[in-house]
């Protein structure tokens, strides 16, 4: 197996105003998530978030302990989300093991302990995306199902943003040390997701882009209110948005996204929105 990380620092947004397309990309886009029996990661100094995946093929795939963490295990100061975007698969975690399913997730808390990942058929292997972030206390691990998820349907059809919010990795369903998990589904005809625009500066956000169908692309919009810059994305991409930046996307088609936040504050509504014609 292989393990690829890299560092990104972060960034002033006074800084970022100056920034080129293709700047803006190496900085905040996160490519080449899923490469067969490889572990590929970004270690974020946005409140130190790590963005990842794994995608075991022919061999079992352990979480190692990149430098940056200067620890023995992955874990022993952090927690971890997991979603499986793929084929069926399992998570063990120190001999206990973990059966996920296609857009089922995982929370493993903090801990001296070995985790690896598995494909249970080769030929149709497991995709796991993961965040994790530093943790100061270890809460228990926990399988959560989209039966088990807090559902918000928002938007209409007419505004192009008819969507389901599943609630999956937050305090009202697991709890956790600072990072919050969910997915968003778009419905067919909708291509707008986090309208009106918001930002939280309090914590910072990753969104991962996946089920857009071949051909399409997603046009992810950040940067602030008043100085917004976009980022073409394809899917099984995800990108890195700091506490100051907004996080909306419009597709060329539907598609799902993978939230996922750090920092200080666990209150899903603790955000400031922006009406439309705020936005330059």
């Amino acid at each position: 197996m292989k393990t690829n990380y890299e560092i990104r620092y972060a960034s002033h947004p006074d800084d970022a105003k100056k920034y080129d397309t293709a700047r803006l990309r190496k900085e905040f886009l996160v490519e080449n998530l899923f490469k067969n029996d490889e572990v590929n990661m970004v270690y974020t100094l946005f409140d130190r978030l790590v963005v990842g995946g794994a995608t075991p093929v022919n061999e079992a795939l352990t979480l190692e302990a990149i430098d940056p963490l200067k620890s023995e295990f992955f874990l022993s100061r952090r927690e971890l989300g997991t979603y499986n975007v793929g084929g069926d698969g399992k998570v063990t975690v120190d001999g206990e093991t973990y059966e996920l399913g296609y857009k089922e997730a995982l929370y493993l808390g903090a801990g001296d302990r070995t985790v690896t990942f598995e494909s249970i058929d080769a030929s149709n292997p497991a995709k796991f995306y993961f965040n994790s972030a530093s943790a100061h206390k270890t809460f228990p691990d926990r399988k959560i199902t989209q039966a088990d998820a807090i559902v918000m349907e928002l938007g209409a059809l007419e505004t192009s943003n008819h969507r389901n919010i599943n609630k999956m990795l937050v305090r009202e369903v697991v709890e956790t040390c600072q990072l919050q998990m969910g997915m968003t589904e778009l419905r067919v005809g909708s291509v707008w997701n986090t309208m009106p625009a918001h930002t939280h500066s309090r914590r910072m956000e990753a969104y991962f882009y996946f089920e857009v169908p071949e051909g399409n692309a997603v046009c992810h919009f950040m940067g602030e209110p008043t100085e917004t810059r976009h980022i073409w994305m394809q899917g099984d991409q995800a990108v890195i948005s700091p506490e100051w930046s907004i996080h909306s996307a419009a597709g060329t088609s539907n598609y799902t996204f993978i939230w996922g936040m750090a920092g200080e504050n666990l209150d899903y509504s603790d955000q400031n929105f922006y009406k439309h014609t705020e936005l330059r």
